[in-house]
């Protein structure tokens, strides 16, 4: 009679042999005293943790709904309707309507004008601006830090503070700007009643705005350049790589993320502006200085009709949505030619 573990199957397994389909099934060991327990209390306390994950993360939740998501749905909504909300009870829903009165109507054409050709040149000139000033306080150069807490300054004054100060300054009369150059470096000739005719009103606006903003962009450049890999740069400077070539050919190429990041924030701010014409020009001389986001609010908020102002706002959004996706693609792809 066979002996041993397997005795209950016949026969005594041979040592050294693989084992066969007549090989007994492992036993499991049952489960100690209480592991139930345990494991239960483990998957109940993870539970625990997700709802009190999800109790501190609902207070941006509920932000994001109320101030973002409702307000995006209900203006989309409202944008094919007619309604006037002082005068009307209910929405009256007219379909695309308000898109295609707005491209017939001269004020929203004007406005948009004005947009683009405040977007253009702001544009242009922060980006080009912002670079140069970067690789200027990028180089060690004696009061490096004082120099950057003075590009700093602009961001913590508050726009329209700003705006009233630079109204100050380009007054005719009394400004400061005119009293530099006509009495002081006796240049009468270039004074000028800044805000009061077209071809300067829209120029002092880009100043105000070049003046606010450009710190923000610079410091983006200056991260930028310092996530450089210093290297990178130590290598290229043995190889000769010194002053513009440096520049052009080591410190440009890599700032292929910077660009995106920073022309992104450009075209939102160019194409969103409206406190600077507000509170310095009120969009004139005329409709000189009206810019879209303005004739928003006017048609909004003085005169109640809230189913026209969301198209062109809407409009607003999808011109600066395509932008950003062009900037994005155009950059993305020259990258990569580039790689």
């Amino acid at each position: 009679m066979a002996v041993g573990p397997y005795a209950r199957f016949g026969a005594e397994r041979p040592m050294g042999l693989v084992a066969t389909e007549t090989s007994p099934p492992r036993l499991r060991r049952p489960p100690l005293a209480g592991q139930g327990a345990v494991r239960r209390k483990k998957i109940r306390s993870r539970r625990t943790g997700r709802s009190v994950g999800f109790l501190f993360i609902l207070p941006a939740l509920l932000f994001i709904f109320v101030f973002m998501l409702y307000p995006l749905v209900s203006s989309g909504y409202m944008s094919l309707t007619e309604y006037n909300f002082v005068y009307d009870d209910d929405p009256t829903f007219v379909g695309l309507d308000n898109y295609v009165s707005a491209f017939e109507d001269p004020q929203f054409v004007t406005s948009l004008t004005n947009t683009f050709v405040f977007g253009f040149f702001f544009f242009i000139i922060l980006i080009v601006a912002s670079l140069s000033i970067a690789l200027f306080l990028f180089q060690k150069i004696r009061f490096n830090s004082f120099y950057r807490s003075a590009v700093f300054v602009p961001l913590v004054v508050p726009l329209s503070l700003a705006g009233l100060v630079f109204l100050w300054i380009l007054q005719p009369n009394y400004g400061l700007l005119n009293y530099l150059l006509g009495d002081v470096f006796n240049l009468p000739f270039l004074v000028q009643p800044w805000l009061s005719q077209s071809d300067t009103a829209m120029g002092s606006i880009i100043a105000l705005s070049l003046w606010a903003t450009i710190g923000f962009e610079t410091i983006l450049f200056l991260a930028g350049l310092q996530s450089i890999d210093p290297d990178t740069l130590e290598a290229a400077e043995l190889d000769g790589a010194r002053g513009f070539k440096k520049i052009f050919y080591i410190l440009l190429p890599n700032l292929r993320e910077t660009y995106i990041l920073t022309a992104t924030w450009g075209i939102l701010h160019a194409l969103k502006v409206f406190v600077e014409p507000m509170v310095m020009t009120d969009g004139g001389p005329g409709t000189s200085t009206l810019v879209l986001y303005q004739q928003v609010y006017l048609t909004a908020f003085t005169y109640f009709d809230m189913g026209y102002a969301s198209a062109m706002g809407y409009i607003l959004g999808l011109i600066i949505l395509v932008l950003i996706v062009l900037n994005f693609l155009f950059l993305r792809k020259a990258g990569d030619k580039n790689a």
